[in-house]
């Protein structure tokens, strides 16, 4: 993890909402940033960018700056799943939301299959008040597993997902994902930088020099399951290949053993970094 000197601006650059997969809404994630003493922190829900205006307006006034962001996951020849995160993307860009729109489309029809699925291991679930029930942003695995937990089907969101919606498990259905040099492609027009999101829990390394030829621009060197030989190895790549050394905690929230938020931190001078790439754009 990227530590910081005491005297340094710090910020976080992969924090989600409620707009996706995570339990924080705007208010809450600035105002803990705050308390943490963040000076920045990237909004980078999955596929989605309807939680930057809220967390941008309720900064408003207050000591932190809100990084406009998202991660989309993508796919290289619909096989390795990746995730791109894209920084100071333009979040009303029209490009940008139709690309989102249809993503968010896939979710839908994956989540619909997957509750299927279910109903022929005997959990039955009304899929119309499923997705009824996320009133903002995209839908995921976690949202279905809430739900299981609501009728009775699982004791915990955990059971949900070991015994039928984890990868490889019983009713998982793969995402249906766009091509990466697409991702790039609708980050790169809509005026942001795409950064290669915690790859060491993807193994996808050879295929980096790939993402670079598409338009990648930095790698998410410091994450929550990068250990240090691990950033430290990213660290060296990102230095190869003349990229951007970005690094964050990926919060979702609160859990049973602590707030990610600010865990992983990185100096201010990245934001400058990022910034001044974006201006290029």
């Amino acid at each position: 993890m990227k530590t910081t000197q005491p005297d340094k601006k710090c910020v976080d650059l992969h924090v989600h909402t409620i707009y996706s997969d995570g339990v924080f809404t705007p208010a809450e994630v600035v105002n803990k940033a705050i308390e943490l003493g963040l000076r920045a922190v990237a909004i980078t829900d999955h596929d989605c960018v309807d939680g930057v205006a809220p967390c941008i307006e309720y900064a408003k006034g207050k000591p932190l700056e809100v990084i406009p962001g998202v991660e989309i996951t993508a796919s290289r020849d619909d096989q390795t799943e990746i995730h791109i995160l894209g920084y100071f993307v333009d979040h009303k860009n029209e490009q940008l939301l139709s690309q989102l729109r249809q993503i968010q489309e896939n979710r839908v029809q994956r989540i619909t299959q997957m509750v299927y699925l279910l109903e022929q291991h005997g959990v039955r679930l009304d899929v119309k008040k499923l997705i009824a029930s996320v009133k903002l942003g995209t839908i995921g695995r976690p949202h279905l597993a809430k739900i299981m937990v609501e009728e009775g089907a699982v004791r915990n969101t955990r059971e949900a997902f070991d015994l039928y919606i984890g990868d490889s498990k019983p009713c998982y259905v793969k995402h249906k994902r766009i091509d990466y040099r697409d991702a790039i492609k609708t980050i790169k027009f809509s005026g942001g930088v795409a950064v290669l999101a915690h790859p060491g829990a993807k193994g996808i390394d050879d295929y980096i020099p790939e993402y670079i030829a598409a338009g990648l621009r930095g790698i998410e060197v410091f994450h929550t399951k990068h250990r240090p030989n691990t950033s430290e190895r990213y660290s060296a790549l990102a230095k190869k290949h003349g990229l951007l050394i970005t690094g964050g905690s990926d919060c979702h929230g609160g859990s049973d053993d602590e707030v990610l938020m600010g865990k992983v931190r990185v100096d201010y001078d990245v934001v400058e970094f990022l910034k001044k790439e974006s201006e290029k754009r």
